[in-house]
């Protein structure tokens, strides 16, 4: 049997695409029980701290961006504009959001974490990274560094497919009227 350069193409590039599919697969599944994880703690956890999982995300992003619009923080947690008011409205009455006149624009309401709403914010990070040094302090320092690395560079790839509108299935898979598709995660 002769093998030809472009036979050997083919099959480097067919390994490559299984090994690809393989890698993908091992991903989503690994990623699926780490968020599986990750959200009933953060859920027991968080709601110990008098908020939701999806209120202390809102909180944190105004800690740590600042004051921003409805809008803005809706887009940041991907929510849309009536679940992040909602959201917010639950924040306002435990004190631990402020609204206010938006410095740009007099007409429009920004919104800030309060004194109180960055002192849980504060507690409530305290308490994860705890864990999360629980959780790698049997790692090396060079392994916990690789781990934090592909977990940043995974969560930018994500964050930025999602953003220009790649989603699992496309828009008719997940929430559009009539759709009918699984694993919209």
């Amino acid at each position: 049997m002769v093998v030809t350069a472009n036979d050997m193409t083919r099959t480097g590039t067919k390994t490559r695409t299984d090994d690809l599919a393989r890698d993908a697969a091992a991903l989503q599944a690994a990623v699926s029980d780490l968020v599986r994880v990750y959200q009933f703690r953060d859920r027991d956890r968080i709601c110990c701290h008098d908020i939701s999982v999806t209120q202390c995300h809102a909180l944190e992003a105004l800690v740590e961006a600042g004051p921003m619009r409805l809008g803005a923080l809706a887009e940041r947690l991907f929510l849309d504009k009536s679940t992040a008011s909602r959201v917010v409205s639950a924040l306002v009455k435990k004190g631990y959001v402020a609204q206010h006149a938006d410095a740009a624009d007099g007409r429009a309401v920004a919104l800030a974490a309060t004194r109180s709403g960055r002192a849980l914010h504060a507690r409530i990070e305290q308490d994860l990274v705890e864990q999360q040094r629980a959780l790698v302090a049997d790692l090396s320092p060079e392994l916990r560094a690789g781990v934090i690395e592909a977990i940043r560079r995974l969560a930018r790839a994500a964050d930025a497919r999602f953003r220009s509108g790649h989603s699992v299935g496309g828009p008719a898979a997940c929430g559009a009227p009539g759709a009918s598709g699984t694993g919209c995660s």
